[in-house]
C-alpha cells in the first residue's frame, strides 16, 4: 500500500517541546460516524488514524496480521479492525459498542465516536452523538439512502448536531460514477428537508482506497469541494457559536480553600464573563457583580464558553452546586414541569408515575414521567400512541419535578436542555432527554399562601402528624393490624384516619387496574392524599401492598423528616397463601387474576423499615400494641407543637 498523502507536523522530529506546546492549544472537534450496517464507518476511522500516523509500528504489524486472519479485504489492510475491538464485532464484521478514537492534524485535535448501525443499538448511538459537534453520515454508494441512514439522521437532528457531512462511501465499487453520486445526494436532500436538516456537506469518498479523505482524488475530477480532513479542520466548533450567547455557568462546587476566599466553580456553557459583569444566580434570582475570574494559572480579564473558571462576587450571595450563574439581563427560565423528548435506554420499560432522579447539568431533582403523548417511528416519522417506552424507543412526554429547574430548550442549549433519568433503586441511567419548553400550568399554578399552617392544625389536635405506612403481601394482616392501631390511638384521644387499599379502589382509584404502571399511580395518589391529611394535623394509617421500594420512598420524600413510619408486615408467601382470606391467591394460581403480587408480580420488601411485624410469631393484638407504644413513646407526643 502506498504511503498516505497527508503529511503530519514536522515539528515533532525537530522540537518535541515546541510541538507539545502547540498541540496543547489546538482546538478539539468531537464528531461521530453513523449510518447503516456495512456502510464503512469503522473503515473510514481506521483510514483517518492510519493517514494521520496515529498508530504505532507494533499496532500496524498487528493490524496487517489481523487483516490476513480475520479481515474482510482479502490480503489488503482492513482498517475497520483498528476500531472494532470486541470479539463479537470482529467475528460479525459489525460495530456493536461505541468506539472512541483520538487523532490529530497540524491544525486540530479530534475525538471520533464510531457508532453502531444496528437498530437495537440505538442507545449506543445516542450516547456517542450526545457530545458531538459534527456527524459524518455514511452511505454505501451501491445501496443509497437506507432506513438506518434516515434513523441516524433523525437522531443527529434530534440531538442538536449542527454540522452534517454526507459521505457517499465506496465510490471505488461503482467506478466513481458521478450520476449515481448526484442521485444519492438528491434523495438524501429531500429526506433531510423533511426532518429539518437544511444544510449539509456532501462528498464522494472511499474509506478503503483513501479517495477524498486526506486529499482530493484524481478519480473524482468532477468533485470540487474539500477533502474530508480539510473540512473537519475548518468547521466551526459549537463552543465558538456558544460564545455569542448570554452567560450560563452551572455551578459545580463552592471553592472555599480558606476564610479569605470564596468562589463558585464550573464550566462556562455559553457566553463570556469578565470582572465588573452583572450576573444573576438562579433559581433564587439574586443579583451581584463579578469581581474576579480565577483559574489555576491566575486571574483572567475575560473567560469564554468552554473554559472552567471560578467566579468571585462583590456580595455575599447564596450560591451552591446546582445553581446557575447567568447574565443579569438575560437569565434562563425556571420551571418544574416540562415537555421533553425521551430516548429510553433501559431494558426495563418506563414506569409512568414512578419517581426517577433527573440530572440536568449540575442539578439533580426527583421527577415523574407522565404517559407519553406519543412515540416516534423514526423510520417513517409517524407519531404512534404509546402507554410506555421500551428499550430504544423515542417518545414525547411530560415531566413533573419536585422542585424548580433552571433550564433552556435543548435547541438553544445542550447543557441546560439535555437531561438523563436515573432509576433510584438500581442507579442505572434509563433515559436521555431533550427539553422542549415549560408547561404553561407550571407558570400559572402557584402555591396559595394559607394563614392556618399545618403546625397550627396539629397544635389544635395536640399531636404531631404522621403516616403509619403498612406494607406487605396480600393476606399478611396489614388491614387488621392497621385497624387495631387506629382504634387504640382513637381511644387515647388522637385524631386519626385509615386509608385502606381496597376501600380506596372503590372511589379515588377505581379507574386504576393492577398493572405495574397502575400500581405506581395508585400509591402516588394515596401518598398525596396522606400528605394532605397530615397537613390537616391527622395521624394517617395506610394499608397497601405497595410492592415497589421506589414508590414507598416517593411517599417518604413527600413528608417532613420523621413523619413517615414504614411498618413491614412480614408474612411469608406460603403463609399468606395458606390464609387466602379473599380467595385471590387461588384465582392467581388458576390464571384468572393477572399481575398478582407474589405470584406473577414482584414484591420488594423494605430493607430498613421503622418497624417489622412477624405475624407468624406475633398476634395482631400484640403487634398493634407494640406499634402504638413505638408511636407514643416519643414519636408523636414529644413532637407536639408549642401553641
Amino acid at each position: 500500500m502506498s504511503e498516505p498523502l497527508y503529511q503530519t507536523d514536522a515539528l515533532i522530529a525537530e522540537d518535541i517541546d515546541a510541538y507539545l506546546e502547540a498541540h496543547q492549544h489546538k482546538s478539539l472537534l468531537r464528531f461521530i460516524t453513523c449510518g447503516s450496517v456495512d456502510d464503512g464507518k469503522s473503515t473510514l476511522i481506521g483510514r483517518l488514524l492510519y493517514d494521520s500516523k496515529m498508530i504505532f509500528e507494533d499496532q500496524l504489524a498487528a493490524l496487517e496480521s489481523d487483516s490476513k486472519r480475520v479481515g474482510t479485504q482479502g490480503q489488503e489492510i482492513d482498517f475497520a479492525l483498528l476500531v472494532d475491538g470486541l470479539a463479537a464485532e470482529r467475528e460479525q464484521g459489525i460495530t456493536i459498542d461505541v468506539a472512541y478514537r483520538f487523532f490529530a492534524t497540524e491544525k486540530r485535535k479530534f475525538i471520533v465516536a464510531d457508532c453502531p448501525g444496528h437498530e437495537q443499538y440505538t442507545r449506543n448511538m445516542v450516547t456517542g452523538a450526545s457530545t458531538a459537534d459534527l456527524a459524518v453520515i455514511l452511505i454505501d454508494a451501491r445501496k443509497g439512502v437506507l432506513v438506518q441512514t434516515r434513523r441516524h439522521s433523525y437522531l443527529c437532528k434530534l440531538l442538536g448536531i449542527r454540522n452534517v457531512v454526507l459521505a457517499v462511501n465506496k465510490m471505488d465499487l461503482i467506478e466513481y460514477d458521478q450520476a449515481r453520486y448526484d442521485e444519492i445526494v438528491t434523495d438524501y436532500a429531500a429526506f433531510a428537508a423533511e426532518i429539518g436538516i437544511t444544510q449539509f456537506t456532501a462528498m464522494p469518498i472511499s474509506g478503503f482506497k483513501g479517495d477524498n479523505i486526506t486529499a482530493l482524488s484524481p478519480n473524482t475530477p468532477w468533485y470540487t469541494g474539500r477533502a474530508l480532513i480539510e473540512h473537519l479542520e475548518g468547521v466551526e466548533l459549537d463552543n465558538q457559536a456558544d460564545q455569542a450567547r448570554p452567560l450560563r455557568l452551572p455551578v459545580q462546587w463552592v471553592n472555599r480553600p480558606n476564610l479569605d476566599f470564596r468562589g463558585f466553580s464550573g464550566l462556562i456553557a455559553s457566553g463570556t464573563v469578565k470582572p465588573g459583569d452583572a450576573v444573576r444566580v438562579l433559581p433564587s434570582g439574586k443579583t451581584t457583580t463579578v469581581t474576579r475570574v480565577v483559574t489555576m494559572d491566575g486571574d483572567l480579564d475575560e473567560a469564554v464558553a468552554g473554559q472552567s473558571v471560578t467566579l468571585c462576587f462583590a456580595d455575599e450571595v447564596d450560591c451552591s452546586r446546582g445553581n446557575v450563574i447567568a447574565a443579569a439581563d438575560a437569565p434562563p427560565e425556571v420551571s418544574d414541569r416540562f415537555e421533553a423528548t425521551l430516548v429510553w435506554m433501559d431494558d426495563a420499560p418506563l414506569q409512568v408515575g414512578r419517581s426517577y432522579w433527573l440530572k440536568l447539568g449540575t442539578q439533580t431533582v426527583s421527577a415523574t414521567v407522565q404517559q407519553p403523548k406519543y412515540a416516534i417511528n423514526v423510520n417513517t416519522l409517524e407519531h404512534l400512541a404509546a402507554k410506555t417506552l421500551e428499550l430504544n424507543a423515542i417518545g414525547v412526554a411530560e415531566l413533573a419535578c419536585d422542585k424548580p429547574l433552571v433550564f433552556e430548550p435543548y435547541k438553544d442549549s445542550r447543557t441546560l436542555g439535555g437531561l438523563i433519568l436515573i432509576d433510584k433503586l438500581t442507579n442505572r441511567t434509563v433515559a436521555a432527554g431533550m427539553l422542549h419548553f415549560s408547561l404553561r400550568r407550571a407558570q400559572n399554578v402557584h402555591w396559595q399562601a394559607l394563614d392556618i399552617s399545618r403546625d397550627a392544625h396539629a397544635a389544635l389536635k395536640h399531636q404531631r402528624p404522621a403516616v403509619l405506612w403498612f406494607t406487605g403481601l396480600s393476606g399478611s394482616g396489614k388491614s387488621t393490624i392497621a385497624n387495631l392501631v387506629e382504634k387504640k390511638l382513637h381511644a387515647l384521644g388522637h385524631h386519626t384516619f385509615l386509608l385502606d387499599g381496597d376501600n380506596v379502589r372503590h372511589g379515588l382509584n377505581k379507574d386504576l387496574g393492577f398493572t405495574e404502571a397502575d400500581r405506581i399511580e395508585n400509591i402516588r395518589r394515596v401518598g398525596e392524599v396522606a400528605k394532605l391529611m397530615t397537613d390537616a394535623g391527622l395521624i394517617v394509617m395506610t394499608a397497601f401492598i405497595s410492592p415497589f421500594t421506589a414508590e414507598r420512598d416517593m411517599v417518604r420524600a413527600m413528608l417532613p423528616k420523621g413523619e413517615f413510619i414504614e411498618i413491614f408486615v412480614d408474612t411469608p408467601l406460603a403463609e399468606a397463601e395458606r390464609r387466602d382470606v379473599k380467595g385471590l391467591y387461588k384465582k392467581a394460581r388458576a390464571g384468572e387474576l393477572k399481575n398478582f403480587t407474589g405470584i406473577d408480580s414482584p414484591y420488594q420488601p423494605p430493607l430498613q423499615p421503622e418497624l417489622r411485624v412477624d405475624t407468624t410469631s406475633e398476634s395482631p393484638e400484640a403487634a398493634a400494641e407494640r406499634i402504638v407504644d413505638f408511636v407514643l413513646g416519643g414519636r408523636i407526643e414529644s413532637w407536639m407543637p408549642v401553641i
